[in-house]
């Protein structure tokens, strides 16, 4: 009772709030009472404060929840007063937070009614303060001018408010005063200053009494020995860039993660100026046993894992001290916050059920109560709960810390006889966290959920020459029922591939939805083919749903070029010594199976008699001279000419070409097709000429009348382009290089249409207009006269034959481009 009498004071008011919804009662009661409290202590007359009849506690079944804590407080059913069950203390209850409150919850049947009960812990100046050390040794130089500071550790504490430490008090002395400095909160640093100067020949030492006192009643205090040495030299103590250094960190960050970097400079050289830096003594275990500090660098890293929910807020002192003799440390703060990490999922608990319900219970009965709490904080702890299975029940969330399970519909035992209620409750974190809670009130699980796919459509691909059994794909689909109901089996529906059944080309694990080859894909045969997979659970009814998977054959780069032009694997060409730099000699044209840049084809001169005389364009196989041909060039000229695809690894393929050397007044013929010498060869020669020179001019005399009528229709088209003369577009000016000639040389008129293209063994003839021009200096196609009949009829036997090659079998090379491009793609050369 004496007890009793001396704490009622504290009692507040009670705040209490009822009602009545459903038979339900709700009510809240407030105490307050003062740590250290014997056990038995009186708190509170619960059976008074809440207007009931003691004789009913134990009627009703008076008891009390516990919480997650350990039970402090019980209550007398026979006398209905709130007990201390266990002396309660405060620090190590709450440690430094300002609040401190016991929760616990007090519940009746019949009617079922729910009391919450807070009681609030209230502090007293039950603890000294405290200094890490007895007894703190300081060196100071001789050297060192008044003012200079001295940062001291701080005392601790464990009480709060008023009966935490307050002020510091320095013993009286001639030397030192005492400075204190407010840090962050409540903070206070006290700070050993200066006042005149030291000789350490005249004292040595100075011994100083530290008090730290708190504000409590009745007021304690703590000491500590401080011994100054004075000592010479190293004048200079270390400076910390900050006095307190603020970081913020996620909770879930990894061990090894670097928290910050505490940085401090010192004036002094050598051994005098190097810093190391280290947890103050007054740094506790746990925090050593969590963060770790290089001693060099002054990198703080994460030893182990964070919690939030065990501490929120580290705050760190850490002292840098030089390493010359003497050496004084100084001291910086490290205020580091954990920031709270969506890392618990909501606790969903079952307070109380009535099951089995009648079939005959209206709706509104109440089924359970449910109470739902989170141990995460704002955002992350705001939690939304909901039935999430199709059940006739309903949830009544009205209160903020308890729920309500609700008949929403007539029950009917013989079309249900058993339901499970889900209770999913998700708080609003990031990522959001759910937990369910599964009350079984008779009903069992509907599979009213049939397998999704996350898209539509799907896309597999596979290389082709791939190996038989190869996986390409796996299929996966999500169904939100449980047990049988959402376990899934896939296959593969009937269906139609290049007249075959596409089970012939693929299969798939029914349990995995892994889909494998039956075959080795060909790209060149199949490129794509379509299947429709099926997700059946074994729900019953089993529920299932389809998707369309686009599988594509990619090519790879297993054929090799192939040469078309010219056949065979080596060939013979021939060229006038007369060919200037610039002349097109022949064309390589090859094809590749493959596509993209398996098919991508590259031409080079892998060999050569001489290669400075020759050159080929990289991308169409063209080969020009590079200079002109002189005397002194062999005969014979031998080209390797390799294609390259751009596969990985390149596949190649190459051909022989020999290029032979032949005067202009020679015939242009291949060796093959020399005419044999006889008797009657020259007149053959002659009329064979004479022949020739007819038909020949016929058809350039053809060709110069359609010139005048194109000439003519369409004069604006051709102003910028020369027609009159069958060399004028084609003549080559002189250049050090010979590829830029033959590109000024073969101007290509708007209307040109590239034909060439299409037969690839067109594209080796060469055209000789221009140099069978220069060669009779202006005669196109006559013979000279005023020569020897035997010159004559060289010469005019070399015209003839150049002219017809050009006009009738070289018409694929490029140099022919302004003239097809006159006459169109059907014209005269159709």
């Amino acid at each position: 009772m004496k007890c009793y009498k001396l704490f009622c004071f504290l009692k507040r008011e009670l705040l209490c709030y009822m009602f009545i919804a459903w038979e339900l009662v709700f009510a809240e009661i407030h105490y307050s009472i003062p740590e250290e409290l014997q056990r038995g202590a009186f708190v509170g007359n619960i059976a008074d404060d809440l207007g009931l009849d003691v004789k009913q506690l134990a009627a009703r079944n008076f008891r009390l929840v516990p919480g997650e804590r350990k039970q402090y407080l019980e209550a007398d059913i026979n006398s209905g007063i709130l007990l201390v069950k266990e002396k309660i203390d405060r620090e190590e209850l709450c440690g430094p937070s300002l609040a401190c409150v016991l929760s616990l919850e007090a519940v009746l049947d019949n009617p079922l009614s729910l009391y919450q009960i807070e009681v609030d812990i209230l502090d007293i100046n039950d603890n000294y303060p405290s200094f890490p050390k007895s007894l703190f040794r300081i060196e100071i130089s001789e050297l060192t001018v008044p003012g200079a500071r001295f940062p001291l550790e701080s005392a601790h504490d464990p009480d709060i408010g008023t009966n935490s430490i307050q002020t510091y008090q320095l013993v009286a002395n001639d030397f030192f005063a005492l400075n204190i400095e407010a840090g962050i909160a409540d903070w206070k640093l006290p700070v050993l200053v200066l006042q005149q100067p030291l000789d350490r020949e005249t004292r040595s030492a100075h011994k100083l009494l530290l008090l730290a006192k708190d504000g409590g009643i009745p007021e304690r205090s703590g000491s500590t020995e401080i011994n100054i040495a004075v000592e010479d030299a190293n004048d200079n103590t270390p400076i910390f860039s900050q006095s307190v250094y603020k970081a913020s960190l996620l909770e879930n960050v990894a061990k090894g993660t670097i928290v910050l970097q505490v940085n401090a400079t010192d004036l002094d050289d050598g051994s005098n100026g190097e810093i190391l830096f280290s947890f103050s003594s007054h740094t506790s275990a746990r925090v050593r046993e969590i963060f770790n500090l290089d001693p060099q660098t002054g990198e703080i890293k994460l030893n182990r894992n964070l919690d939030y929910e065990e501490n929120n807020v580290y705050d760190i002192i850490i002292q840098a001290k030089d390493k010359g003799s003497y050496a004084t440390a100084v001291y910086s703060h490290i205020l580091l916050t954990i920031l709270d990490v969506n890392d618990n999922s909501p606790e969903v608990t079952l307070t109380s059920l009535s099951s089995p319900i009648p079939e005959n219970s209206p709706p509104g009965t109440v089924v359970a109560l449910i109470s739902a709490s989170d141990r995460d904080s704002g955002e992350n702890a705001e939690l939304r709960c909901q039935v999430v299975n199709k059940v006739p029940f309903i949830l009544d969330s009205s209160s903020k810390k308890h729920l309500r399970l609700l008949t929403r519909d007539l029950l009917d035992r013989e079309s249900a006889s058993m339901h499970n209620v889900t209770v999913a409750c998700s708080d609003g974190g990031s990522p959001l966290l759910t937990t369910s809670k599964t009350i079984p009130i008779e009903v069992s699980d509907r599979n009213d959920n049939s397998p999704q796919f996350s898209k539509p459509v799907f896309t597999a691909s596979v290389m082709e020459n791939n190996d038989i059994g190869a996986s390409i794909f796996s299929m996966t689909a999500f169904d939100p029922d449980l047990d049988e109901n959402a376990r899934i089996s896939y296959n593969i529906l009937d269906s139609w591939v290049e007249g075959q059944l596409v089970n012939n080309y693929i299969y798939i694990n029914s349990e995995t939805g892994i889909i494998y080859t039956y075959r080795s894909f060909d790209y060149e045969e199949l490129k794509t083919f379509q299947i429709q997979v099926r997700a059946r659970d074994h729900g019953v009814p089993s529920l299932s749903s389809n998707v369309s998977v686009d599988v594509i054959i990619l090519d790879q780069n297993d054929n090799a070029p192939v040469i078309v032009h010219p056949l065979g694997p080596a060939t013979t060409e021939v060229v006038s010594r007369f060919a200037e730099a610039g002349y097109p000699v022949t064309k390589v044209t090859a094809t590749d199976a493959d596509s993209g840049q398996n098919a991508r084809l590259c031409y080079r001169i892998l060999q050569a008699t001489d290669f400075a005389l020759f050159t080929i364009s990289e991308g169409t196989g063209e080969i020009w001279t590079t200079r002109a041909i002189t005397k002194n060039d062999a005969s014979k000229q031998k080209l390797v000419v390799q294609v390259n695809d751009n596969g990985t690894p390149a596949l190649s393929a190459s051909i022989t070409i020999i290029l032979t050397l032949r005067d202009g007044e020679q015939p242009l013929l291949s060796d093959k097709n020399i005419l044999p010498q006889g008797p009657n060869f020259a007149s053959v020669t002659s009329l064979f000429l004479v022949i020739s020179l007819a038909i020949t001019s016929t058809i350039f005399l053809a060709i110069l009348i359609l010139l005048a009528v194109k000439f003519h229709k369409s004069r604006n088209v051709f102003e910028d382009h020369c027609v009159l003369g069958p060399c004028c577009c084609l003549r080559t000016k002189r250049s050090l290089n010979g590829i830029q000639k033959a590109s000024r040389s073969l101007h290509i008129p708007p209307n040109y249409v590239e034909v060439f293209g299409g037969d690839p063994l067109s594209q080796s003839y060469r055209y000789e207009m221009c140099s069978m021009a220069r060669s009779t200096k202006g005669d196109f196609m006559f013979p000279k006269t005023n020569g020897s009949s035997k010159g004559g009829n060289k010469a005019a036997g070399e015209v003839v034959v150049k002219a017809e090659t050009s006009l009738f079998t070289n018409y694929g090379n490029p140099a022919h481009s302004e003239v097809r491009g006159l006459f169109g793609r059907r014209g005269l050369f159709g």
